[in-house]
C-alpha cells in the first residue's frame, strides 16, 4: 500500500507523526515510572487471557496489568488505556507494553492506519528499523514494527515494538518497549502480548482463565 494514499485519509502526515511521537514518549516516560515498583517474575507463559471490555491479549504469567484509573494516578496520559508491566526488571528497566487510543475525525481502514505508523516514526532520532513482521489482528493484516530510536535525549536508546490499527473511529497504538538487546525469552513474551491484542470481545479459551478489572 502506498503511503501517499495513507497521508490523504488522514488530516495530515504532520498531525500523525506527532501523534507517534507522543505514543513513543508516552511509552518510554511510562517505563520510567514503573522503575520503583518492581517484584519477582515466574517462567514466561500465556496463562490467561485479558480483557477490560475494550482492549485483550494473551498475557504471560510474569506480567501485571496496570489500568487506566492507576495510570491517571501516575500522571500518565489519558490516551493510555492500559499498560502491562513485566514483574522483573531486565538491566534495570521493566519491559512494558502500553495500549494507547485516539479519536479519528473519518474512518481509517486499519492496513493504511499501519502503513502510516510504520512510515512516521521513521524520522524519529536514531531511528533504526531492525525488523518487520505480518500480524493478524482482528482480522487485518498488521505490520509489527520493530525498530531502534531515541526519543528522548535524556535517555538511552531503546528498542521499540509497535504495531497500529483501528476500530470505528478510534486508532490504536500498541507499544512494547525493552532494553536495546533484550533477550529471546524478553522479546517472546513482548511479542506474545502484541500478536494476541485485539479489541473484539474474545472467545474463552479452554484452560486459560480470562481477567477483567
Amino acid at each position: 500500500m502506498r503511503f501517499e494514499s495513507a497521508v490523504v485519509t488522514f488530516t495530515g502526515y504532520a498531525y500523525h507523526l506527532l501523534s507517534m511521537k507522543k505514543h513513543l514518549s508516552v511509552a518510554l516516560s511510562l517505563s520510567l515510572l514503573l522503575v520503583s515498583c518492581g517484584g519477582s517474575g515466574t517462567v514466561a507463559e500465556c496463562t490467561r487471557q485479558y480483557w477490560d471490555g475494550l482492549v485483550g491479549t494473551c498475557l504471560p504469567a510474569d506480567y501485571s496489568v496496570i489500568e487506566r484509573a492507576a495510570l491517571r494516578e501516575r500522571g500518565v496520559s489519558e490516551d493510555v488505556i492500559v499498560a502491562f508491566k513485566r514483574e522483573k526488571a531486565v538491566n534495570g528497566q521493566f519491559p512494558t507494553v502500553t495500549v494507547t487510543q485516539e479519536a479519528l475525525s473519518a474512518p481509517v481502514d486499519a492496513a493504511t492506519y499501519s502503513a502510516a505508523s510504520v512510515q512516521s516514526v521513521s524520522v524519529l532520532p536514531g531511528y533504526k528499523q531492525i525488523d518487520q513482521e505480518t500480524l493478524v489482528i482482528d482480522g487485518a493484516d498488521i505490520t509489527l514494527h520493530i525498530f531502534m530510536a531515541q526519543p528522548s535525549q535524556d535517555e538511552p536508546e531503546q528498542r521499540f515494538y509497535q504495531l497500529s490499527t483501528t476500530m470505528a473511529n478510534f486508532g490504536y497504538s500498541v507499544t512494547g518497549l525493552t532494553p536495546l538487546s533484550p533477550s529471546r525469552d524478553i522479546e517472546k513474551e513482548i511479542k506474545q502480548i502484541m500478536s494476541t491484542v485485539t479489541f473484539q470481545a474474545p472467545l474463552p479459551e479452554q484452560g486459560a482463565e480470562e481477567e477483567q478489572p
